[in-house]
């Protein structure tokens, strides 16, 4: 089921909101000024973590974060 809240009435509501979105599994949608802004979804317990958000299959090999072997110039 969606419902949808005022941005107003989220604020002040947040916490109690958060948790009902939990306990129901309803999708919450936020408006501003009539227009929808945001949903509140329920987190899902199966979701797998991952460094880069939508690719889970991504993996890091190696040092991502060492410096090249290569010179470069990032003013060209």
């Amino acid at each position: 089921m969606r419902r949808s809240i005022s941005a107003s009435q989220f604020k002040a509501r947040c916490l109690g909101l958060m948790d009902q979105v939990a306990r129901d599994g309803d999708v919450l949608v936020i408006t501003k000024n009539g227009r929808p802004v945001a949903e509140l979804h329920p987190c899902s317990s199966s979701a797998r973590v991952s460094p880069f958000g939508l690719h889970p299959d991504v993996k890091l090999l190696g040092d991502v974060v060492a410096p090249l072997d290569e010179p470069w110039d990032a003013l060209r």
